[in-house]
């Protein structure tokens, strides 16, 4: 991974994604990523009050643990709530506001190209493996992962299924997870 962040931090190898099925263990699975890893707030589940309230608690944990916050939603509502950048598929993506990131979500090469022309920083490209939230769908798999990967023109985060030892088994140095990070 080339890119920097405006910052100018690295980029996080870990990320974790926010959901309905991690929030209950949500403050915990924060405290334990390693300081300055990635956090990508989504909590579609929730209604617009209870969705920024919960945004500012998950905040002041990731902030305290130096983790880039990055909201899925626009670029204006991800500087109104102060998150380093914003994130979604490439075509919802709509203008980047100076000083955020943006991180776009791509299934396929056409998905990575358009995160590509759109301006996205990286692009988290999914499911590498089968997931609990698409039982039975068809999925990347290792070799087809790292040939998409290898040839984005920009930074790829692995999505999908991603446990630790899966991480290990794709020997990609970037990934992401919903559920996955207390797995081996």
């Amino acid at each position: 991974m080339h890119a920097r962040h405006p910052l100018q931090k690295p980029w996080p190898k870990l990320w974790l994604i926010s959901d309905q099925r991690n929030d209950a263990g949500l403050e915990q699975a924060l405290q334990r990523l390693p300081r300055g890893s990635g956090f990508i707030y989504r909590h579609y589940h929730l209604a617009p009050e209870e969705r920024i309230a919960r945004y500012r608690q998950c905040a002041r944990i990731a902030r305290a643990r130096r983790h880039w916050l990055i909201l899925a939603d626009s670029a204006l509502t991800a500087k109104e709530w102060g998150a380093d950048g914003m994130y979604g598929a490439p075509l919802m993506l709509g203008p980047r506001r100076a000083g955020l990131v943006m991180l776009a979500t791509a299934h396929n090469a056409r998905e990575i190209g358009q995160a590509s022309r759109m301006g996205a920083d990286a692009v988290l490209l999914s499911p590498v493996y089968p997931t609990r939230s698409h039982p039975g769908g068809q999925v990347l798999g290792p070799s087809r992962f790292l040939a998409l990967a290898r040839q984005a023109p920009l930074p790829v985060i692995a999505l999908g299924g991603m446990t630790q030892r899966g991480a290990r088994r794709l020997q990609w140095p970037c990934w992401a997870a919903i559920d996955g990070l207390g797995s081996t």
